[in-house]
């Protein structure tokens, strides 16, 4: 599960939702040194969210291996509604008790937008359905946004939705790996920006 580069309403703090905001020069560039490190896993796929921030991600991961790049809408960001184009600043100020109760756990529709449920609703089947497709032992790569991200981590993991916060946010371009374990999907890696490394010790 890899999140997309560097945008302006990053740098600025500003929710930026389902707007299509294109990536910055530095996130072009991380997305190229990201997709070098992520063509030596040797993806099978490749599955993308179609806004241009993920889908330009993605598309430095298809020119690496060769891969066609798959794009869904249902892997796109959470929409928010009014908090889209505001600061974290701003939000804060104008939605305050919204923001203070999304922030306890509480199902908010932030801005008069998606629940998170909704969201890991419509993200994570995509995610299964496209992993069932893939050859035994096969790796799928899943560009997409911060908080889908984890909406969809939480849902796979069998999370309950109020503790998905618990998860903490992906940098630009970093991401988390998800394998199968003897109990079902296991989170191997987060916020990763380098090539996982073999766990070795009690807890494999």
């Amino acid at each position: 599960m890899w999140r997309h580069g560097q945008t302006a309403w990053n740098l600025e703090r500003r929710f930026q939702g389902t707007t299509d905001i294109a990536l910055t020069d530095t996130g072009i560039a991380q997305a190229r040194r990201a997709a070098r490190l992520l063509a030596s896993l040797k993806p099978d796929a490749i599955v993308a969210s179609d806004l241009k921030r993920a889908a330009a991600t993605a598309a430095e991961l298809s020119e690496v291996t060769g891969l066609p790049v798959a794009h869904d809408e249902a892997l796109r960001e959470t929409y928010a509604g009014v908090w889209q184009g505001l600061t974290h600043q701003e939000i804060i100020e104008r939605h305050h008790e919204q923001y203070a109760a999304w922030k306890r756990g509480e199902p908010v529709r932030r801005g008069g937008g998606e629940l998170e449920t909704e969201v890991a609703d419509r993200a994570a089947p995509v995610v299964l359905e496209h992993a069932e497709k893939l050859p035994e032992d096969g790796t799928l790569v899943v560009v997409s946004h911060g908080g889908t991200i984890r909406t969809t981590i939480g849902r796979l993991l069998g999370l309950d939705s109020r503790h998905w916060e618990s998860l903490g946010g992906l940098s630009n371009c970093c991401w988390s790996v998800l394998g199968e374990g003897a109990r079902g999907w296991r989170l191997l890696e987060h916020n990763a920006g380098t090539l996982p490394e073999p766990v070795l010790g009690d807890d494999t």
